[in-house]
């Protein structure tokens, strides 16, 4: 896998800024990106150097071709300890002027002033981007856009057709809602003998999200996903969790953990991307055999994505070059050139109707790359830009006691809102 799971999936991390970087202050620069585009800058990327370094010095080079007056000095940081060696960074003045970020590690920068404004510094590029990709890095309570939206992700649903035909289940009509998968789910789970589940993941944000839950109120200064609709589904993994439609190791398990149940043939449905597709081929070729390709199961018709995004430094000192430089990284050229390079979608409008993401070849991994294209134009991160790696936590352990039957599914969520809201108002 080229980039890192945790990397193209922006998975969340715990980012809290130390006071002394709080508040905008003076430092001297300037929001407007109209001057002329000189001088030197820092470029950082979150763990793409070991792989794709030729792509990434070839795009400053020509950068700096076509901008003579500017030098851009293209540092890489490893996956491990990134958003410490962002908040380090922003507490001692000494962030990069261009920032590869996710949405929650863009969030506290925001708040911190740290990260400029692209809906006054940028409001002509806006057009240029799919507008689900534009909002991702918008922080609920703040007016503004606070990066270019990057690289998107998403995926389908796996499914092992001969563990459905073993239920008597057809593995050409797969489950397409909720209903219908927590129903298949506990036939797979009955037919043998609670030998095979079909999921192996406990409910988390996003799922709440997809199930058309509303997870946050507009101001962002309360979570709401306790109601009557987050009640329902936990209520409905319970169902599956006693059954053992739900994997009975869900409480402890590890997206990496969670591929290899699927990939034994102990979990009938996985989560995955186009990445998957080789790593099923040479790990378990009776499983590459039998895959089944599936859309995510959602009840907003609305997938999930992920977005990267590139971050401009409010502080740079040539706010013109940070700006030209984070547009040129993200613009529709240099997207779809990196997204030929690995299996990840551009967030450029029209991108995705380019026939490299429209045409089939007859493979598997066309069939994935379209459909997932496909669904990208629409699609939303649901996963909230505030919460944090330790709300993450919180809810994954009032969860594990309501599959567990140590409290309901509604006390559960009422904690984990009660300890998520907490959390959050210590972000300040």
């Amino acid at each position: 896998m080229p980039i890192p799971r945790r990397a193209l999936v922006a998975a969340a991390v715990a980012l809290v800024l130390p006071l002394s970087a709080c508040g905008s202050g003076d430092s001297g620069s300037s929001t407007d990106a109209s001057g002329k585009i000189e001088g030197d800058i820092t470029f950082q990327t979150w763990n793409l150097r070991a792989n794709f370094k030729p792509y990434f010095e070839g795009v400053v080079a020509d950068f700096e071709k076509k901008y003579p007056g500017t030098h851009v000095k293209w540092i890489d940081q490893p996956a491990e300890g990134y958003a410490d060696k962002i908040s380090a960074d922003a507490a001692g003045g000494t962030l990069p002027d261009v920032v590869n970020v996710s949405p929650d590690l863009v969030a506290p920068l925001a708040k911190a002033g740290l990260a400029l404004d692209l809906d006054k510094s940028a409001a002509r590029d806006k057009k240029e981007y799919l507008a689900g990709a534009w909002a991702g890095h918008q922080v609920p309570g703040m007016t503004g856009t606070y990066a270019f939206p990057w690289y998107l992700n998403t995926g389908p649903l796996f499914y092992n057709k001969s563990l459905f035909e073993k239920a008597g289940l057809d593995a050409a009509q797969p489950p397409t809602t909720y209903d219908e998968l927590f129903t298949d789910a506990l036939r797979l789970a009955d037919k043998s003998d609670g030998k095979v589940a079909t999921l192996a993941n406990v409910p988390t944000i996003e799922d709440f999200g997809r199930y058309g839950v509303e997870l946050m109120n507009k101001e962002g200064s309360a979570f709401s996903f306790n109601d009557a609709k987050g009640v329902q589904l936990l209520t409905k993994y319970k169902e599956l969790y006693d059954a053992k439609a739900l994997d009975p190791q869900a409480l402890t398990a590890t997206p990496e953990s969670s591929g290899k149940k699927f990939l034994t043939g102990a979990v009938a449905m996985n989560p995955g991307s186009a990445l998957d597709l080789g790593n099923f081929k040479k790990q378990a070729p009776n499983l590459y055999k039998n895959i089944g390709i599936t859309d995510q199961i959602t009840s907003t018709g609305k997938v999930n994505m992920y977005v990267m995004g590139v971050m401009v430094n409010a502080r740079t000192k040539h706010t013109p070059a940070a700006v030209a430089f984070a547009h040129f990284v993200t613009d529709a050229e240099n997207q779809m050139s990196f997204a030929k390079k690995v299996a990840i979608f551009p967030s450029t409008a029209g991108s995705l109707d380019d026939p490299y993401f429209t045409k089939e070849d007859g493979t598997d991994e066309t069939r994935v790359r379209v459909a997932a294209a496909k669904s990208l134009k629409n699609a939303v991160n649901y996963t909230p830009v505030l919460f944090s790696e330790q709300m993450k936590t919180a809810l994954r352990n009032e969860i594990a006691k309501a599959l567990q039957g140590k409290q309901s599914p509604k006390t559960a969520l009422d904690n984990a809102v009660k300890a998520c809201d907490t959390l959050l108002r210590q972000q300040g």
